[in-house]
């Protein structure tokens, strides 16, 4: 079983948002997932609303192997600051 943190889209056409979650690489992006870490809203105005994400559990999954995706690794950075 392997796993990544990735974003799973949702909202409206032309009004993305994204959840973070933790699934197998294997399911389709929308598809079902382990968990979820958080929330990215793109189209936020504010920077420090734009990522809401639980860094604790993050880190969590990463000491378990799991990869996050680039847009996912950038999130975290984003998140921590």
């Amino acid at each position: 079983m392997s796993l990544r943190i990735r974003l799973q889209r949702f909202g409206s056409k032309n009004h993305p948002k994204y959840r973070v979650v933790v699934a197998e690489k294997s399911v389709r992006r929308d598809g079902r997932f382990v968990e979820l870490l958080g929330a990215y809203n793109p189209t936020e105005q504010e920077d420090s609303k734009k990522v809401q994400m639980n860094i604790e559990r993050a880190d969590y999954w990463v000491s378990k192997g799991a990869q996050p995706s680039d847009t996912v690794r950038y999130l975290m950075r984003i998140a921590r600051a």
